[in-house]
């Protein structure tokens, strides 16, 4: 049987406390570095695609912003989200505004935003249903104003989401023609 008499110093535990501290903080750098460039470098550019665009909570508002400020760019474009149906009095039977509740302050306050959809069948659906549609963006007009319309090509009723709400537009948000 061997026996080990180790004498141990405080300075040599704290060095190797401190060694191990700094190595788990280079550790976590390198990793949070990584993703941010690996983030930077996989985004991707969505007026080139065949894929959706597909909408979430947490997206929404950011890509409702984007293509209102730039629709020519969007146009053709395939998209994919969920909402609630929503009517004002000017619109025609084949319309509806796909909409979400958006969070205007800290009292929950809300506000609907959403996209103007066009679907032949618009009239048969009863507001405030929840429905997920796949459309395409089109240009269209609205009281003299060029804004993007969902053409849409499938409607699917869906049950009201837990998070049903969408948040503001990032405060980083930057207008740009991809929509990451």
């Amino acid at each position: 049987m061997f026996i080990y008499n180790i004498k141990l110093s405080g300075t040599k535990i704290f060095k190797f406390v401190f060694t191990i501290i700094i190595l788990i903080v280079l550790v976590v750098f390198g990793i949070t570095t990584y993703k941010i460039y690996d983030a930077c470098n996989n985004s991707y550019d969505y007026t080139n695609s065949k894929d959706f665009i597909e909408l979430n909570n947490h997206n929404y508002s950011n890509i409702l912003k984007i293509v209102h400020e730039d629709v020519d760019t969007y146009i053709g474009q395939k998209i994919k989200f969920s909402g609630f149906i929503y009517r004002v009095y000017d619109l025609n039977q084949k319309q509806f505004v796909l909409g979400r509740n958006m969070i205007i302050s800290s009292d929950l306050q809300t506000v609907v935003i959403g996209f103007l959809c066009e679907y032949k069948d618009a009239i048969t659906i009863k507001d405030n249903t929840w429905i997920e549609i796949e459309g395409k963006i089109t240009k269209g007009t609205y009281h003299g104003s060029d804004m993007p319309i969902i053409e849409v090509n499938s409607i699917k009723e869906i049950n009201k989401p837990e998070d049903e709400y969408a948040y503001p537009p990032d405060e980083n948000y930057i207008p740009t023609s991809v929509i990451l």
